[in-house]
């Protein structure tokens, strides 16, 4: 029976994939007139975690003045969050409007599917010129232009933050003499702003390499905070074992009174402890905590360099007031949380991403926004500003009304999925349903303990609910729920992607 059901998927697809292309095709074809097409500048960075701003007051002595400008003249959307924390899988969201198993590049090595139908090509399509500048990053390749695009600006795979090769248009340009991507990126946007068709909507791309591993600062930014006293999270040592390193340097969150359940941490969150992804043993021991976190920091500071140079060239060219600069992570961080770094789980601070959106024309400044907003309401949102309806296929809603502080029906919960990877075993499938208070997290293909928090007593995710028997009903709900959802989105069929490497992990590396 299951291989009959995947059969009959895989004579589907095409069809499926034919459909978006239709949808596309008849959207486009009667684009909505009502709202005069605004402008619009998305920036994207890589792996900054939502609460590492100079605005929130997370780090003490962490500058990054263009964002909290962002936050303070516009609106700080502080509930946005990612359906899959990792860079692929979100970044396909982000211009689908789907989740990963809808749109199915489920990890970092898949392509695209022909069929797949971003959001600017209904832009350009509606009259928009479109750019695109910056990491691409989906099932490898290199960087070549992809569509809906009438500028492109990419590098294969991660790229690096010197001296870049970067594809302009199809033709690769090598940049030398220490030439910084973060920079030379938005170079070529302000560039492309200057020499832009003024008769035309724009609409432009900015996908930053940074903040991502391993990171490297600015020239002008090393050293900037060689002095900054480390924020040792409160949870870190939870899963410490006699190996375990110590780490002295910083300041340790304060547990007191903080109900910790030893007992029941998952086996393979404390392994993962000692792994390319936990404090132990971080990057196989090319680093340590205390100077991954100013390499991280410092890394940021291009990030808010660029955001500024944005903002000034907007106001420059009186276009400041009218345009929508969107600001966003593409996944979070974990800064040592449970002993883990990176994101792909499914605790807060790997799903939880900065979102910041700045039109005077149409955000009151000092909005701040409570309501859950996800990676896949990015493109119905931009389309809605277009004066375009949101295509069939996309699951995100569009959050302009949020925007303008009107009151609308939101969502009160969320799904969250992540695919087990080859390349880094140590974190298995993970499905989540995620409300305004609890957070049920399912660990799928391990032998494993699942989760349960009650976030508004313990947002640090620190006691495990599972075994509670006051909350054996609400865990029977989110269960329930998040089952019904992957059979509603056909989520119950795992997009299973061939592994042609052998393993890199540092216990089995070198083996099929």
């Amino acid at each position: 029976m299951k291989k009959f059901s995947l059969s009959i998927l895989v004579l589907l697809l095409p069809a499926l994939q034919s459909f978006g292309q239709q949808a596309f095709k008849s959207k486009t074809a009667g684009a909505g007139t009502a709202t005069r097409p605004r402008n619009v500048i998305f920036i994207l960075s890589d792996d900054h975690r939502h609460d590492v701003m100079g605005s929130t007051g997370k780090i003490p002595g962490l500058q990054t003045p263009n964002l909290d400008r962002m936050a303070r003249e516009g609106a700080h959307l502080q509930q946005a969050f990612v359906t899959t924390a990792l860079c692929s899988p979100s970044r396909a969201s982000i211009l689908t409007g789907q989740y990963a198993h809808t749109h199915t590049v489920v990890d970092n090595e898949t392509p695209a599917p022909s069929g797949l139908v971003y959001f600017p090509q209904y832009l350009q399509q509606a009259g928009y010129e479109t750019a695109f500048f910056g990491k691409w990053h989906m099932g490898g390749g290199g960087g070549e232009p992809r569509p809906g695009f009438n500028r492109w600006v990419s590098f294969a795979g991660q790229g690096v933050y010197y001296n870049p090769e970067l594809n302009i248009d199809g033709k690769m340009v090598p940049y030398r003499d220490s030439a910084y991507i973060t920079d030379v990126l938005t170079d070529l946007t302000l560039e492309f702003l200057k020499k832009r068709d003024r008769k035309k909507p724009f609409f432009v791309y900015l996908s930053h390499k940074a903040v991502h591993a391993e990171f490297s600062p600015a020239r002008r930014d090393k050293e900037k905070y060689r002095n900054l006293e480390v924020q040792y999270p409160v949870s870190m040592f939870s899963t410490a074992n006699a190996r375990s390193k110590r780490y002295v340097k910083g300041r340790q969150a304060d547990s007191s009174g903080r109900k910790i359940n030893y007992a029941d941490i998952p086996q393979w969150v404390r392994a993962q402890r000692y792994s390319w992804h936990g404090v132990d043993f971080m990057y196989h021991g090319q680093t340590d905590f205390d100077q991954f976190y100013v390499d991280y920091l410092e890394t940021l500071m291009g990030v808010d360099n660029s955001v500024g140079r944005v903002l000034d060239f907007l106001k420059a060219n009186q276009l400041d007031q009218e345009t929508l600069v969107v600001y966003m992570g593409d996944n979070g961080f974990s800064f040592g949380e449970h002993g883990l770094i990176d994101k792909r789980h499914a605790y807060e601070e790997s799903m939880r991403v900065p979102l910041l959106a700045r039109c005077p024309a149409l955000i009151r400044p000092g909005t701040r926004i409570r309501q859950m907003v996800l990676n896949i309401d990015i493109a119905p949102t931009v389309l809605a500003l277009a004066g375009i309806e949101k295509p069939r296929q996309m699951q995100g809603e569009s959050f302009v009304p949020l925007l303008q502080g009107k009151t609308v029906k939101w969502r009160d919960r969320f799904f969250y999925e992540y695919y087990w990877e080859n390349a880094f075993p140590q974190t298995p499938t993970q499905y989540a349903v995620r409300t305004d208070r609890y957070k049920f997290i399912r660990s799928q293909g391990v032998w494993d303990i699942d989760q349960l928090y009650d976030l508004q007593e313990d947002p640090d995710e620190l006691n495990n609910l599972i075994r509670s028997g006051r909350h054996q009903e609400i865990a029977r709900q989110l269960n329930a729920e998040l089952w019904s959802w992957l059979g509603k989105s056909n989520g119950l069929y795992i997009p299973l992607k061939p592994i042609r490497q052998k393993k890199n992990d540092h216990l089995y590396r070198g083996t099929w």
